[in-house]
């Protein structure tokens, strides 16, 4: 199987690039109408989010290994892991990564990094004890998935701007507290309140259409780990345990590690009070329902 196959849905496919067409363009007219309406230079500011993005970028797994607890183990350390990894590697001809254990009783793995070639997967103590080899698997060749696909730069360019946007919301929020910003030469509203309105309404629609690219990405990255294995039942039978066994797990275990969310197979707040346009990930029904689909499709049992 090529490398570029993972995941490979037309249909899926064309939702993610007319989302991210969407996404560039919304962030055109970001920039037209801060030049149109305030005449503001803000080429400090994207000069100032480039640099903390490229930090982003080149540290990003560090980031989430200190922000997880996870500790990178050797293979004298967890030879079964490594063993594993190893041969869905090599299924999916991707280089190894580095693999790190979460010390926690949540089930549940995510991967980092910039690319294949620098990149991290972590399991919870609580996913290699509580799921059979198969299942782990399933959810490790999800993980792989999302590194061969490329997943957290495609992440972090799409969200680089709505971070711009962002700052540039609380700069108009703070100029009007502090009375700076006055009416425009032609006695509009105070540049303040413009730059204020239009970095706020850029960042609510980026901020949705980047949670459907997360979205469209997690989808992939089942559909990359049932071609991988060849048994898409085993990740429908491990997202399932996952979501059954955080339902059990006392809330003070699961804020631990809730700010992992994002990056997590299976978030620990599976349901959301918003609906799915504001989840990073699909509900779980519809994951299980595109799998069982794929099974179907390989001659598989569902």
């Amino acid at each position: 199987m090529q490398r570029k196959a993972y995941g490979r849905d037309f249909g899926l496919s064309a939702r993610m690039g007319l989302t991210m067409f969407l996404l560039g363009a919304l962030y055109v007219g970001f920039f037209v109408a801060l030049l149109q309406f305030t005449g503001i230079g803000i080429g400090f500011v994207i000069v100032i989010m480039a640099g903390l993005g490229f930090v982003q970028y080149y540290t990003s797994d560090k980031i989430a290994l200190a922000a997880s607890g996870a500790k990178v183990v050797e293979r004298d350390e967890a030879p079964e892991l490594h063993d594993m990894v190893e041969r869905l590697c090599a299924m999916a001809d991707l280089p190894k990564p580095r693999l790190a254990v979460i010390p926690s009783d949540v089930p549940n793995a995510f991967a980092t990094g910039r690319n294949p070639k620098k990149s991290v997967v972590a399991v919870t103590e609580g996913l290699w004890h509580r799921l059979d080899k198969a299942e782990i698997e399933g959810v490790i060749a999800h993980e792989l998935s999302h590194i061969g696909n490329r997943d957290v730069a495609i992440m972090t360019v799409a969200s680089f701007f709505a971070m711009v946007a962002a700052l540039l919301m609380r700069m108009g929020l703070w100029g009007g507290m502090m009375g700076g910003g006055g009416r425009d030469r032609s006695g509009g509203p105070p540049i303040w309140l413009v730059m204020f309105l239009v970095s706020m309404l850029t960042y609510v629609i980026s901020y949705v259409l980047i949670l459907m690219i997360s979205r469209y990405r997690e989808y992939a990255a089942d559909r990359g780990a049932a071609l991988i294995t060849g048994a898409p039942e085993n990740l429908m039978s491990a997202l399932q345990r996952i979501a059954g066994t955080i339902a059990q797990i006392p809330q003070r275990d699961l804020r631990e590690v809730q700010g992992m969310n994002a990056f997590f197979i299976v978030p620990t707040n599976v349901k959301s009070a918003f609906g799915e346009l504001f989840m990073t990930h699909p509900p779980l029904e519809k994951r299980l329902a595109r799998l069982a689909e794929i099974s179907r499709e390989m001659g598989r049992p569902v």
